[in-house]
């Protein structure tokens, strides 16, 4: 019986579907607005990059659109969108009448993933732009290190983006390009969809990092208007440099690209900041980081060089001597003495050579503007302190998986 009167159900809906099936105009059909918001099923599709060198006018006289209505065009934009900033390489669509002469009948140039321009051609000339949907999701990701970072985001089909960004989280706690087999991370971040197309990582906003089996913790909290990440204890995760390796000292040559040398007798460049102090006056590390040189050569004397992260390494020549417990491979923290003012190498006096680098290329230390250190101000501290509660019992119930491969640790969060 139950069946039946399903059956009986079944043909009434159809009966009812077939009606109004036949009293659809066919020709409406088909007949949806694309994503640019206007009807394409009769017309005839084009798309093409823009090529270098090629102008807006160049497309629109290619498809017949004379001068004066590329002007008209011109003004009706407005604000809205300067064409001649058209950049190589994005896509542009032309749509144009199946007739003799395949009139164009609608232009679109996609200024990115978001925003297009929409131009239409009818009894007047309209232009617009149309926007998708933007959304964001927030993700959460886990898992260990096999090879590198960048090749555990690679096996988990994640945006290599988020590789960049978590380092750039972490720059002064730890050397991504140090990280080893079996450090594993908990990451809370959000993703910018549009219209359900993958635009790119968003922010992190929460991170716990197990580098050498000791936690790094990324707790956010907005002071002063600005977002910035926290340790357990609210201090900064940006470590200020100090100003200068030296206490009390003056500077007596500047970084130049010219300079003429006092020993060689010659111009060259002089990449560092020299600073007048007596022989035995104590130097500092300017950051935290590891001694990836201690030792002598012949025009830079005895000579300290420091790893800070994976972007900034610095360099202290012509010592007369290294503080104890300084040598290749030592942790030293910053203000720590690391050595001793001296006029070893090709020096005609006691003085720093101070160098400094970004990216293994020489730096300018004294324009350099770096991020401040500030910890937590008490006015903040309780909500810091519920914001860190809250992550850390997130974190808790986050399992990460001892092996990734195959397994989907990637998920969204309800």
């Amino acid at each position: 019986m139950k069946f039946f009167l399903s059956a009986v159900t079944l043909v009434l809906i159809l009966a009812s579907c077939n009606d109004k099936i036949e009293k659809i105009d066919v020709k409406n059909e088909c007949s949806i607005i694309n994503e640019f918001g206007f009807l394409a099923d009769s017309l005839i599709m084009n798309q093409g990059q823009i090529k270098k060198y090629q102008t807006f006018s160049d497309i629109l006289l290619q498809n017949k659109i004379p001068f004066n209505v590329i002007n008209e065009i011109l003004d009706r934009a407005g604000s809205l969108f300067d064409f001649r900033k058209i950049k190589v390489g994005n896509n542009y669509y032309t749509y144009s009448n199946a007739d003799s002469v395949n009139s164009l009948k609608h232009f679109v140039y996609c200024e990115n993933a978001i925003n297009s321009i929409v131009i239409s051609f009818s009894d007047s000339i309209t232009v617009k732009k149309i926007s998708k949907k933007i959304e964001t999701r927030e993700r959460v990701l886990t898992g260990k290190i096999d090879k590198s970072l960048w090749a555990a985001f690679e096996d988990l089909n994640t945006s290599p983006m988020l590789a960049i960004k978590l380092s750039e989280v972490f720059a002064w706690q730890i050397d991504f390009f140090r990280i080893q087999k079996g450090d594993k991370f908990k990451v809370v971040y959000t993703e910018t969809y549009a219209d359900d197309t993958f635009i790119g990582i968003d922010e992190i906003k929460a991170v716990v990092f197990t580098h050498m089996n000791q936690d790094y913790y990324a707790i956010p909290l907005v002071q002063n208007g600005v977002k910035d990440f926290y340790d357990l204890d609210g201090k900064s995760l940006k470590k200020a440099f100090l100003k200068a390796p030296l206490k009390f000292s003056r500077i007596s040559s500047q970084f130049s690209n010219s300079r003429f040398h006092p020993v060689l007798r010659i111009y060259r460049p002089h990449h560092g900041i020299d600073f007048s102090a007596p022989v035995g006056t104590p130097v500092q590390a300017v950051g935290d980081g590891n001694v990836v040189f201690a030792g002598s050569k012949r025009a830079e004397g005895k000579y300290i060089k420091i790893k800070h992260n994976g972007t900034y390494t610095s360099g202290y020549m012509h010592l007369s001597k290294f503080e104890s417990g300084i040598k290749e491979g030592a942790r030293v923290r910053q203000g720590d003495i690391i050595g001793y003012v001296g006029s070893t190498g090709l020096s005609t006096g006691p003085h720093l050579d101070f160098r400094f680098w970004i990216n293994e290329k020489p730096a300018n230390y004294l324009t350099l503007e770096f991020p401040s250190a500030y910890p937590v101000d008490k006015s903040n501290f309780e909500e810091f302190v519920k914001t860190k509660n809250e992550i850390c019992s997130r974190f808790d119930k986050i399992d990460v998986y001892p092996d990734f491969r195959g397994l989907p640790i990637a998920f969204s969060v309800e």
